[in-house]
């Protein structure tokens, strides 16, 4: 099975947003993390469109835009334009996810699908056919540096079986709390990528802390 880390750029130093996207696009990193929070969906702000499109001028890897915004309907064909190339939306927040997916796939993008901790993977189930990724949330979103929540494990595994009977490519992606530490189990649980933000961007070399998350 193939390993993939996304570094989160919401964990860059915004000061030196171009010399960190730089440092991703040279390393052994494959896509580029993009958490977009609209203060409402989830409790905190981050940023939009204006910085999205000097990151893409930064790297050539995939650009993996998690949308933590309330009806990301209205939005995600912008993001699709300024660079995205995989576009994820929430399940909890929008009434019409699949009509969202098809408009994102229509647009030229990928397209994923985030669901919260609380929030049981059988819910997808009708919507695989729909999905390039699906990202389980490992932590509650909207905040950095919080701790991995060891339940996620069963839901990649669950998620992992559906995903093979359904006989669908979509791919699994893990956010929240991922370092070297528990890459491994991550991966050996059925994840296809993981988001690592604090882990790769508070290390004395990120460059070299890529590489330890993607062969832990």
């Amino acid at each position: 099975m193939q390993r993939i880390i996304a570094p989160s750029m919401l964990s860059a130093d915004f000061g030196h947003l171009d010399r960190d996207t730089r440092m991703v696009d040279r390393s052994a990193a494959q896509w580029v993390h993009i958490d977009v929070m609209d203060g409402v969906f989830v409790p905190n702000i981050s940023f939009g469109f204006p910085v999205l499109a000097p990151i893409r001028r930064a790297t050539t890897k995939l650009l993996d835009v998690h949308l933590m915004i309330v009806e990301p309907e209205k939005y995600a064909l912008r993001f699709v334009e300024a660079g995205a190339d995989l576009v994820t939306i929430h399940y909890e927040a929008t009434a019409d996810p699949a009509a969202c997916l098809r408009a994102i796939r229509a647009a030229g993008a990928r397209a994923g699908i985030s669901i919260k901790p609380a929030t049981p993977v059988g819910v997808l189930r009708d919507l695989l056919p729909l999905l390039d990724l699906v990202l389980v949330m490992s932590v509650e979103p909207g905040f950095g540096g919080q701790s991995f929540i060891p339940e996620a494990l069963d839901k990649i595994r669950e998620l992992r079986t559906m995903i093979d009977r359904a006989g669908t490519a979509t791919l699994i992606e893990v956010d929240g709390g991922i370092s070297a530490r528990n890459a491994r189990e991550v991966f050996e649980a059925g994840a296809d990528a993981v988001v690592a933000g604090s882990a790769v961007f508070k290390a004395a070399d990120p460059e070299a802390e890529i590489g330890r998350i993607l062969n832990a």
